[in-house]
C-alpha cells in the first residue's frame, strides 16, 4: 500500500508515535518521564488539535508527540502531509473499528492526484499495526482513489470513451464482462433519453454496463450519472457555474468505486454497473428547450431546461435496471446545487423509497463515519413537475425544492416494489481538509458498501 503512505514490512527505521487527544493530554504528561516533561516545558508546547513535537529519542529510536482529533476518522489524517517525510509507527495502536477507521484516515490523508504534476514531497509513511486488517485497509483506499482520480481528471482527458475504458480496466482486473451503446444504437436500443443529452458532443454518448457475480446470488444494480462535462447545454450555464463541471461524472465514479469494493469482496451478489456517459454539449442538434423526448419507460419529458440533464440520462438507466427485477437499486448523481443549499458540500443528500432501508443505510454510514442525511420524498412536490403536453416536466419552474423534485422525477422509472436510493451527492471538497484534499471526493461510498456488506455479506 505504499501509494496510500502505508506499509506492512518493518525496516527498523521508524520513528515512534505517540497520538494523544487534547483531554488526555495532561494524563499523558504526567505518565512521561522527567525528561519529556521537560523538553515539552522548555519547548513550551502548546497541546491543541493538529500540532505535533519532537521528543527525546528512547534507545536510539526518534519520537514524535501528535495532539490529534477525537474522532477517529480525522485523528491521523493530517500526518501524512505535516509530518516530515520518513517512516512512522504507532507507540500504542488502537484496536477494533475505531483502530481500523484510525489507519484508514491516514491512507486518505495521504492521497495526492500526481497525473499532471508531481508532488514537491511525498507522504509520511505509517507501519500499519497487526491489529488492522491490511486487505480490507486497500480495498478501501483503491476504491476511494479511483473515484478521486476519475473525478479530478479534466473533461478533456475524461470524455465518454475514456470513461468507458476505465471501466473496461476495473472490470478486466476482476473478471467482469462489459457491453458499451455507443452513438445511434442508444435509439436502436430505446433509451433516446442518453442519446438525446449527448448527442451534439464530438464524443459520442453511450451507456456502459458492467456485469460481474454468479447466476442465482441477489441482485444488486448500481446507476451513476456521467455527465462528463455539463455547459448547460442551450441553458448554457456562466462561467462560474461551468468551471468545475468536469465532476459532473462523479456519479459513474461513485459507482465504479463502489463497485470495486463489492469485487474486492466477492460479496454473494450479481452486480450490474450502468452509467450513461455523455457530453452535455452545443450544436446544431442539440436538444432545446421545449422539445419532447421519449424515455424507454414510454413516458414522454417536456424539456423545461437543458441544463436538468442528469436526470434525463439516468431516467433510461434507472428503467433498465428495473427491468430485471433487483434486489436494490443505487443511484448516484451530482444532481442538484438545492441539495448544497440544504445540506452544504460535505453532506450528501439521500432519498429512499423504503424505510427500513433508509434506517439500515444511516446504521451503515454511523458505523463506518461517513455521514449522510435522509431526505423526503415529498409526494405532494410532484406537481411541479406536470406539463401541459407531455406526461412530465424534467424541471420545475419553481426555485423551491429542486433536489426533491429532481429525485420524484427519478422516482417515476424505478418500478414499483424495488427498494432504490438515490445519492445526490457535490463529490468534490471545495478546501483541504483532514483526509479530504480540495478536489473530487467519495460520499456516502463506505456507507453504501458497509450497507451492502450486511444485507449480502453471507453467502
Amino acid at each position: 500500500m505504499s501509494d496510500h503512505a502505508l506499509d506492512t514490512t518493518p525496516t527498523g527505521d521508524e520513528a515512534l508515535l505517540a497520538c494523544v487527544t487534547e483531554n488526555a493530554y495532561p494524563e499523558w504528561l504526567a505518565a512521561q518521564a522527567e525528561p519529556v516533561r521537560a523538553w515539552l516545558e522548555e519547548a513550551r508546547f502548546q497541546p491543541e488539535v493538529q500540532r505535533f513535537c519532537w521528543l527525546p529519542a528512547v534507545e536510539g529510536v526518534p519520537r514524535v508527540l501528535a495532539v490529534v482529533d477525537r474522532a477517529p476518522l480525522q485523528s491521523l489524517a493530517w500526518l501524512p502531509q505535516r509530518l516530515p517525510e520518513g517512516r512512522y509507527r504507532l507507540e500504542a495502536p488502537a484496536d477494533g473499528e475505531a483502530g481500523f477507521l484510525a489507519v484508514l484516515g491516514w491512507g486518505l490523508g495521504a492521497y495526492r492526484f500526481e497525473r499532471y504534476r508531481a508532488a514537491k514531497r511525498r507522504p509520511a509513511t505509517l507501519l500499519l499495526p497487526d491489529t488492522v486488517d491490511s486487505a480490507e485497509l486497500a480495498a478501501e483506499l483503491a476504491a476511494v482513489s479511483l473515484v478521486r482520480d476519475l473525478i479530478n481528471t479534466p473533461a478533456a482527458d475524461m470524455l465518454p470513451e475514456q470513461l468507458e475504458a476505465a471501466t473496461r480496466k476495473l472490470a478486466e482486473e476482476f473478471g467482469a464482462e462489459v457491453e458499451c451503446l455507443t452513438g445511434d444504437a442508444l435509439l436502436e436500443a430505446n433509451h433516446p433519453t442518453i442519446h438525446a443529452v449527448g448527442r451534439a458532443s464530438a464524443s459520442a454518448p453511450r451507456l456502459i454496463e458492467l456485469r460481474w457475480g454468479t447466476p442465482g446470488h441477489p441482485r444488486v444494480a448500481l446507476v451513476g450519472k456521467g455527465v462528463c462535462f455539463d455547459s448547460g447545454g442551450l441553458n448554457i450555464k456562466p462561467a462560474s457555474g461551468m468551471r468545475l463541471m468536469k465532476k459532473d461524472m462523479g456519479g459513474a465514479a461513485h459507482v465504479l468505486g463502489l463497485a470495486r469494493l463489492v469485487m474486492s469482496a466477492r460479496l454473494p451478489v450479481q452486480l450490474q454497473v450502468l452509467v450513461p456517459a455523455v457530453e452535455n454539449a452545443i450544436s446544431g442538434n442539440a436538444f432545446r428547450p421545449g422539445d419532447i423526448l421519449r424515455t424507454r419507460k414510454g413516458l414522454s419529458v417536456e424539456i423545461d431546461n437543458t441544463d436538468a440533464e442528469g436526470r434525463l440520462v439516468l431516467c433510461d438507466a434507472l428503467a433498465l435496471a428495473s427491468e430485471k427485477r433487483p434486489a436494490l437499486i443505487i443511484d448516484f448523481a451530482t444532481l442538484t446545487g438545492a441539495a448544497r443549499v440544504a445540506l452544504g458540500t460535505d453532506l450528501p443528500a439521500m432519498f429512499c423509497n423504503d424505510d427500513a432501508l433508509a434506517g439500515e443505510l444511516l446504521a451503515a454510514a454511523d458505523a463506518v463515519a461517513d455521514p449522510l442525511w435522509r431526505m423526503p420524498l415529498h409526494g405532494a412536490y410532484g406537481g411541479m413537475l406536470d406539463s401541459s403536453v407531455a406526461d412530465l416536466l424534467n424541471a420545475a419552474s419553481s426555485p423551491y425544492a429542486g433536489a426533491i423534485t429532481a429525485a420524484l422525477f427519478l422516482e417515476r422509472f424505478v418500478a414499483s416494489g424495488i427498494p432504490w436510493v438515490h445519492f445526490d451527492v457535490m463529490a468534490w471538497n471545495t478546501s483541504s481538509k483532514p483526509g479530504r484534499p480540495e478536489g473530487g471526493e467519495a460520499m456516502a461510498l463506505r456507507a453504501s458498501f458497509e450497507l451492502l456488506r450486511r444485507r449480502f455479506g453471507a453467502d
